[in-house]
C-alpha cells in the first residue's frame, strides 16, 4: 500500500513549500509516500465557482484508480484528535487493499463527482485554512500519526 497525497497546483508560498518538503521527506521513513501535483486549471477567473470545481474535479478523478481509497480533506469531514487520526490511519492501512489517496481540493472545495467517488472525508479543524496552508498542516499530522503509532516522542501526550 502506498500513501498518495494529491494537490491542485503549485504551492504559492515558499515557507509552506519548505514545510511540505520537510514532512514529505520524513514520511519516507514510515511509509511508501507519493505527492502528486495536478496543474492549475487555465484561466480560472473566467470560470464560475461551480465550473472551476467541475474542471478541478475532472482533473482529480483522472488521477484516481478504481482501487484507490479516496479520502477528501474537507471542512465537513470527520473531526479527530491526532491520536484518533493515528488509530484511524492504522485501521485503514490494515483494511484497505488499494492505496490511501488523500486529496486537498482547490479554494472552493470539491465537485459533486469527487464527493460521490470519495470513500471518506476528514477535517483538520473547525477553523478554515487556505488550501495552501492545509497541505503543510495535513503532512505534519500524517507524520505525527506515524510517530504516535511507533511510540516515538514527537507527539507529547
Amino acid at each position: 500500500m502506498k500513501i498518495k497525497f494529491l494537490v491542485l497546483g503549485k504551492t504559492a508560498f515558499p515557507d509552506v513549500k519548505v514545510g511540505e518538503d520537510r514532512y514529505s521527506t520524513r514520511l519516507q521513513h514510515y511509509c511508501s509516500f507519493e505527492r502528486v501535483e495536478i496543474p492549475d486549471v487555465k484561466n480560472p477567473k473566467a470560470l464560475s465557482q461551480d465550473q472551476l470545481k467541475k474542471k478541478e474535479g475532472e482533473l482529480i478523478l483522472a488521477k484516481v484508480s478504481p482501487t484507490d481509497h479516496l479520502i477528501l480533506m474537507d471542512e465537513n469531514g470527520l473531526h479527530q484528535t491526532s491520536v484518533e487520526f493515528a488509530q484511524w490511519l492504522d485501521k485503514k492501512q490494515m483494511s484497505v487493499n488499494g492505496n490511501l489517496l488523500f486529496v486537498i481540493g482547490g479554494a472552493y472545495g470539491f465537485s459533486e463527482a469527487v464527493y460521490e467517488r470519495a470513500n471518506a472525508k476528514l477535517s483538520l479543524s473547525k477553523m478554515t485554512f487556505s488550501h495552501q496552508m492545509v497541505r503543510m498542516i495535513f503532512l505534519e499530522q500524517l507524520y505525527r500519526a506515524y510517530t504516535i503509532l511507533k511510540g516515538e516522542p514527537y507527539h507529547h501526550s
